[in-house]
């Protein structure tokens, strides 16, 4: 039963889907190109959802939602999630790549994200929704590292999304569930295993986020991922995630080892394709002060007023894509945080 699901997987992404989408009762779908449709296959039976849970290492009569990997008979390596809808077995599946495109294929500030990864220490974090490329931005930028620099990796992620194969860096891939139980427990590890580069896939809650700051101060550069939707609100959501007794501690911390934010999102070009849109800022001099007194709306205003080109604001972005010709108005103005201020600096730079 389960080999139906290998070879829609094999399927699927051969023919260049991004997810597949498996629904007991429900037809199989695939999204490609951003767009859902549904495939030629009959509906899936519970058996076969049953079969693939059980294969995945999750019970599906005790758990309700797992993240995990899948190997198909043909090699092909798959990120899953298993999850109930309804009662009602589910999963998406989604490609884990070996083929990493470079920062310059990415459309990712190159230069910005190569100076930070070259630092010896410090605390980096990319920030976006789902879907936005986090990982893909990670492993490119690792790979850079990878062809010019020797330097032990560590990466802890749920699941493993891009394989590395070690060129002038050594590579220690972990994935939660199949060679640790937990993040934390991992991050705690890794400090035993003489990494010089800890990427930690996400920032979930305090512990994690207490380690990672300890790691970067003890002389680790530490990178992580937030589920956040701009430089503010990854700030905003990191300080949360602490108790407001922690919090100021927290923010010193924050001040003196952050290195840079780089939040992102994906958006339709007109040529049919995919623009990376970015916010990043870099945290020095000035920076650093308004990070420890938690006044984020001074950091807004400085994202957006700023002439340093480490610095960079979703709208300033935003129009000037627009200008350029790589985002249509409507495109980037439904993407803005804000579409009075977007207009306000369109129509300035026009």
């Amino acid at each position: 039963m389960q080999n139906r699901i290998d070879k829609l997987a094999d399927w699927a992404f051969q023919t260049k889907a991004t997810d597949l989408f498996l629904h007991e009762g429900e037809i199989p779908r695939v999204r490609t190109n951003n767009q859902i449709t549904s495939t030629s296959e009959p509906p899936l039976e519970r058996k076969e959802l049953e079969d693939f849970w059980l294969h995945c290492r999750a019970d599906p009569e005790k758990n309700q939602e797992q993240d995990t990997s899948h190997i198909t008979p043909g090699g092909r390596r798959i990120r899953v999630n298993l999850y109930k809808s309804m009662g009602s077995l589910a999963a998406v599946l989604r490609p884990i790549k070996s083929s990493i495109p470079s920062l310059e294929e990415l459309g990712a500030p190159q230069g910005l994200l190569t100076d930070w990864i070259s630092r010896p220490a410090g605390l980096i974090i990319i920030s976006g929704p789902t879907g936005s490329g986090k990982s893909t931005t990670l492993a490119s930028a690792l790979q850079w590292v990878n062809k010019n620099q020797p330097r032990h990796i560590v990466t802890i992620e749920d699941p493993i999304e891009y394989l590395f194969e070690n060129d002038q860096s050594y590579f220690s891939q972990r994935e939660l569930h199949a060679d640790t139980p937990s993040f934390a427990s991992a991050l705690r590890a890794s400090l035993r295993q003489s990494p010089d580069i800890i990427l930690l896939g996400e920032v979930r809650d305090e512990e994690t986020a207490k380690i990672s700051l300890q790691a970067a101060e003890t002389g680790h550069l530490v990178i992580v991922t937030l589920h956040s939707s701009g430089v503010r609100d990854s700030l905003d959501r990191l300080t949360n995630l602490f108790p407001h007794s922690m919090r100021d501690g927290l923010l010193k911390l924050l001040s003196q080892h952050l290195i840079g934010i780089l939040s992102q999102q994906l958006l339709p070009r007109p040529d049919g394709g995919l623009l990376l849109a970015v916010e990043h800022l870099q945290n020095e001099a000035a920076t650093r002060s308004w990070i420890k007194d938690n006044n984020l709306a001074e950091i807004s205003d400085h994202l957006n007023r700023t002439d340093n080109a480490a610095n960079c604001s979703f709208l300033r972005y935003l129009a000037a894509a627009v200008q350029q010709g790589y985002l249509e108005t409507e495109v980037a103005r439904q993407a803005a945080p804000n579409t009075q201020d977007f207009d306000r600096i369109l129509s300035g730079i026009s």
